[in-house]
């Protein structure tokens, strides 16, 4: 009797050989593994259409790049309620009014106009050597280099073509050098809406993603 037969047992249920046999594993467990990883790729493309079909139906997500990551694309900032530029107001600026033309009275008459419409008036008379009728346009605006953001651009507004430049003085008064293209200041409503017209809040540029 082989050592592999159980005490008591013989006959047909006799084990011979010096090797066990071999078991093999129950068919029906093979089938539930099998049947449990269908199921889940079945779930998985179930859940991956539902997506795409969400994606379709809501107009997609534009804070998707090429590569697939999301980006922080925020909406641009609405405009604020003050000026992008805080400019001074007319009577904050003193204006020297000087007349480069061969035309007497210009100065006089343009001072007290640019009185007012608000501007402080300072020194009023003939333009110095430097620019005596050598200014062949409208006029020329002549002041400190923080005049360019300052009373440039408000005193810009009551006569159109103006020419600007800067000098070495310390003093925050602007002067107007009327040129021999200068025939009045601009009308007051038009000055007044150009006025307007640079203190009004700028819509801030639309947020790209």
């Amino acid at each position: 009797m082989s050592m592999l037969t159980p005490p008591g047992m013989g006959g047909k249920y006799r084990i011979t050989g010096d090797k066990y046999p071999r078991m093999r594993r129950p068919r029906h467990r093979r089938r539930i593994v099998l049947a449990a990883a269908a199921a889940m790729v079945v779930l998985g493309a179930a859940g991956w259409g539902t997506l795409q079909l969400v994606d379709v139906f809501s107009g997609g997500d534009d804070t998707t790049t090429t590569a697939g990551h999301k980006t922080d694309c925020k909406p641009a900032p609405k405009a604020t309620a003050a000026p992008v530029a805080l400019l001074p107001k007319p009577a904050q600026i003193t204006v020297n009014v000087y007349n480069a033309t061969p035309r007497s009275g210009l100065a006089k008459s343009t001072a007290d106009e640019l009185k007012k419409r608000g501007f402080v008036i300072g020194k009023v008379g003939n333009a110095p050597a430097a620019y005596d009728k050598k200014v062949a346009g409208a006029g020329v605006l002549l002041g400190a280099p923080g005049a360019a953001k300052g009373a440039f651009p408000v005193l810009g507004t009551q006569l159109k073509g103006v020419t600007t430049k800067t000098d070495t003085r310390a003093t925050a008064d602007v002067d107007l050098i009327i040129g021999t293209a200068f025939k009045n200041l601009d009308p007051k409503a038009t000055a007044d809406a150009a006025l307007i017209a640079l203190n009004k809040p700028r819509a801030a540029p639309a947020g790209k993603c």
